[in-house]
C-alpha cells in the first residue's frame, strides 16, 4: 500500500495498526531502513516474525515507539541518563537498552532481560505506533543473513508472502543504523556504534 511520506493517508495508518493489533506483520519505513513490525507483547506475532525472517532465537528484537510517553506507559520509566539522552536525541537513530517488562514476549529480549527502544524520526513509523497503541518491533525487513534494505520493492521480493501489509513510502533515507547504548547500569555503555556519534552521547551526559 503506497503512502505519501509527506502526508500519510489516515486509512493506511489505521490499516497497518489494525494488522499489528491483531497479531499480523507489517513492513514499514523508518528513518533509516525498512523494518518489520509486530506487537511485542504477543508471543504468537513474535513467533511469526522469527519464522518470516529465519531469525535465530538468541537475537533480540529492537522496538520503536511514538514518543517517550508511550515507552514509559508500556515498557516502564527510563533511568535519568536515559531520559537525558532521549530528550536530546529523540526522535532519531539512538536506541536505548532498558529493562524488559515481564509482559513482553520472551523472545523479544532473547533472554537478556533488556530491550532496545527508540523514537524514530519518521512520521509514518510514529503514526503507526500511535495507532497500534503500543511500541512495536522494528527489526530490519529482510531475511536473516541478507542485507537490510531501504527499498520497498526489495522488501516485497524477499518477504512479500510472509507479511500482511507493506507500507510503501518510497525509498527510506538509509544511512548508518541506530547507535545502541545500555542505560540499565550505573554507567552508560556503548553496545553498537551507529548514526549518533559516541562522543556526542558522552558530551550530552557530562553537560
Amino acid at each position: 500500500m503506497f503512502v505519501d511520506p509527506q502526508a500519510p493517508q489516515r486509512d493506511a495508518i489505521q490499516e497497518a495498526a489494525k494488522w499489528i493489533r491483531n497479531g499480523g506483520l507489517v513492513a514499514l519505513p523508518t528513518d533509516t531502513l525498512y523494518g518489520l513490525a509486530a506487537d511485542p507483547f504477543r508471543a504468537d506475532a513474535i513467533a511469526r516474525l522469527f519464522l518470516a525472517k529465519g531469525r535465530a532465537a538468541d537475537q533480540a528484537l529492537p522496538l520503536i515507539a511514538a514518543d517517550a510517553a508511550q515507552i514509559a506507559a508500556h515498557l516502564g520509566p527510563l533511568p535519568p541518563a536515559g531520559e537525558r539522552l532521549a530528550a536530546k536525541f529523540w526522535p532519531g537513530p539512538l536506541t536505548l537498552l532498558m529493562v524488559a517488562p515481564g509482559a513482553l514476549a520472551d523472545a523479544v529480549s532473547a533472554g537478556t532481560g533488556r530491550v532496545g527502544v527508540r523514537v524514530p524520526a519518521h512520521e509514518i513509523a510514529r503514526a503507526i505506533c500511535r495507532g497500534a497503541g503500543t511500541p512495536i518491533t522494528a527489526t530490519s525487513a529482510n531475511r536473516s543473513g541478507q542485507p537490510a534494505t531501504a527499498e520497498p520493492a526489495e522488501v516485497e521480493r524477499e518477504l512479500g508472502e510472509t507479511v500482511d501489509l507493506l507500507i510503501d513510502a518510497g525509498r527510506a533515507p538509509g544511512g548508518a543504523p541506530s547507535t545502541i547504548v545500555d542505560v540499565t547500569g550505573s554507567t552508560v555503555t556503548l553496545v553498537r556504534p551507529g548514526a549518533v556519534p559516541w562522543d556526542e552521547i558522552q558530551a550530552c551526559l557530562s553537560a
